[in-house]
Order: structure tokens, then C-alpha cells, then sequence
């Protein structure tokens, strides 16, 4: 764990050094294209007030001449300006560096805080999954709490593996799961979400529509493509009005499995559309849906981890003030 940590501190500092270069470049243009204007109009003021008719001239009394080659005078300050750009680039360089050193630490915090937590969770959960296994066998099958805390089992196991989603997503986001080649039908996991996901829909009198094409098959586990539609039913709930629907539609091309996921909420508020899956972002509260829990902005930053971990995409299709729509593409396979 360590060298992996170390792996991933490397990776940030490569991203940190990457975008200071990048900001540093951009200043040292921008300062090159100033220089350049500024060298410009100085040769063409020169120009400007140098009349040859004055160089016959004989000097008046009191007057003083200044005889200014042109040619000179133009390498001069074109000496002067690539100095200028020079300088410019190296303190560009040196307080894009400064400025980004905060962000490479916070982002060293964030990864530590996420793994460390993750790590801490694991082993209540393992308790807790093992507790619910021994009630569970303890129970005869004309129990009427057999399914409760069967169900409570699967809760459990859906924890267990965002936790694992937590370790990951703390990761560089290029490792693969175990397993991950084998085909999994994608039908299974999305109605489990949904089915799931009603139990809170259901009090509010939201309707959770879903409808299947086919029977297509990915890559994915049916574990992750279950915590992803979750995390969208999740994300879609808290932004619907009581009493209205969300859809959740499966549509198949030639090479990718379409998975989209529509609310009826007044759209994406208080954050810029483009930054809705970045770590730690969340909106502004819904206008037309009740007060719910507080979202630490982690679940679409998941899925789109886990999502492109499988060589997936996942992009904000629409949102506008009558609703918002998520389209998730996985890549096709066939079962064996």
C-alpha cells in the first residue's frame, strides 16, 4: 500500500507539474504577443517622427538633434522584448508553481482522506455482513423476516462495494477490477437498481419507469453497473418534485449499449454543467423537490471512475428547467 501510495502521489505531482507548464506557457504567450505589440507601435511612432527634410535642416539655436539609426534602433528592442518574454516565462514558471502547490496538497489530502476511510469502513461492514449471514441461517424459509434481512444482506454487499469504488476512485482511475473481461447481461443489474431505488420513490409517489431493448450484455460486473444506476436513480430522486417520474431506458447500437436515466427536476443549479462529475461537486438545492439528505457530491464522480474503468463514457445529455437526462454508453460483448 505504500508504494502505492506513493504511485499516486507521483501521478498528482505529474498532473500539478503538467498544468503549471501549461498555465506558465499560456502567460509566456500572452506576454510574448504584448511584447510584440508594444515593440510595434513604438518602431511605428519612430517612423512616425522622423522626417527626412529635417536632416538638411541646419540646427536653430538651442536646439538639440538626436540622429537615430532605424535599423538599430528596431534590433534594440527587439532585443529588449525577447528579454522581456524571457523573463516573463520565468516568473510565470516560477508563481504557477507556487499558486498550484495548495492544490497538489489538497488533492494528496483528499486521496489520503478517501483511502483511509475507505479502509476504516471495510471491517464494520465485514461485521455487519456476517452478522446478517448468521441471522439469515438462523431464520426457517416461512420466517416473514427472511426476506427483510435478506434484503438487508444485499444492502450490506452494495456497501461493501462502494467502499471498493471509494479505494479505486482514490486511485489514478486506470486499474482494472478482477474479472472485469468477463460478460455480464445488463438487464439483471439495472431492474435490481430500480427495484431497489423504489423504496424511497414510492413514499414521494415518484414513478420509476424502466424499459429494456434486447438483452445486451458488457464488461462491466453486474455489482458496478448496479452502484452506477443506483448512484443516478439516487442523484435523479433528490431533484425530482413529489409525485412526478423518472425514466430509465435501455437502447442498443452497433457497438454500445445506451443506458439513460431522466428526471422531471428544475435541471442542474449552482454549478457549471461541465463540472458535475468532478469529485466533491454538488448543485444547488432543487427548487420543486422536498429537502433531502446532503449530497457530498461523491456519486457521479464514481460513476464516471467506474464507468470509464470499463471503457465506457457517461456525459450530462440534457438539462433544462424541465428535467435532466444522464446517458451512460458501455461497450458491447456477447455472453458465453
Amino acid at each position: 500500500m505504500k508504494q502505492r501510495n506513493t504511485r499516486l502521489v507521483d501521478a498528482d505531482a505529474r498532473a500539478i507539474h503538467r498544468a503549471s507548464r501549461i498555465v506558465g506557457t499560456q502567460i509566456t504567450i500572452a506576454s510574448g504577443a504584448l511584447a510584440l505589440a508594444a515593440i510595434g507601435a513604438a518602431f511605428i511612432y519612430i517612423l512616425d517622427q522622423l522626417r527626412p527634410a529635417e536632416l538638411a535642416e541646419p540646427p536653430q539655436p538651442g536646439d538639440h538633434k538626436i540622429y537615430l539609426n532605424t535599423t538599430e534602433a528596431l534590433i534594440g528592442l527587439i532585443i529588449v522584448g525577447a528579454i522581456s518574454v524571457v523573463i516573463a516565462g520565468v516568473l510565470s514558471a516560477l508563481l504557477t508553481r507556487r499558486a498550484v502547490s495548495p492544490i497538489a496538497q489538497a488533492l494528496r489530502m483528499q486521496r489520503t482522506f478517501v483511502q483511509d476511510a475507505s479502509h476504516e469502513l471495510r471491517t464494520p461492514l465485514a461485521v455487519l455482513d456476517a452478522r446478517l449471514q448468521i441471522l439469515q441461517r438462523g431464520l426457517t424459509s416461512d420466517d416473514p423476516t427472511a426476506t427483510t434481512v435478506s434484503e438487508l444482506r444485499s444492502d450490506a454487499h452494495d456497501l461493501i462495494g462502494v467502499v471498493n469504488d471509494l479505494l479505486l476512485a482514490a486511485g489514478t482511475g486506470t486499474e482494472a477490477e478482477p474479472g472485469s473481461n468477463s460478460a455480464s447481461p445488463i438487464a439483471p443489474a439495472i431492474s435490481h437498481a430500480v427495484e431497489a431505488m423504489r423504496v424511497l420513490a414510492d413514499p414521494r409517489e415518484i414513478t420509476i419507469g424502466l424499459e429494456i431493448d434486447g438483452d445486451p450484455a458488457s464488461t462491466m460486473p453486474a455489482t458496478s453497473l448496479q452502484r452506477c444506476i443506483t448512484a443516478l436513480l439516487d442523484n435523479a430522486l433528490r431533484h425530482s418534485p413529489n409525485g412526478s417520474a423518472i425514466a430509465v431506458s435501455v437502447t442498443t447500437t452497433r457497438s454500445h449499449a445506451v443506458i439513460t436515466v431522466t428526471d422531471r427536476g428544475a435541471g442542474i443549479q449552482g454549478i457549471d454543467p461541465d463540472h458535475i462529475f468532478d469529485r466533491f461537486a454538488h448543485s444547488s438545492p432543487s427548487p420543486v423537490a422536498p429537502p433531502t439528505r446532503r449530497s457530498f457530491g461523491i456519486g457521479l464522480a464514481l460513476v464516471r471512475d467506474i464507468t470509464t474503468r470499463h471503457g465506457g463514457t457517461i456525459r450530462l445529455a440534457e438539462t433544462t428547467p424541465s428535467g435532466t437526462t444522464f446517458e451512460m454508453r458501455l461497450p458491447l460483448t456477447h455472453l458465453r
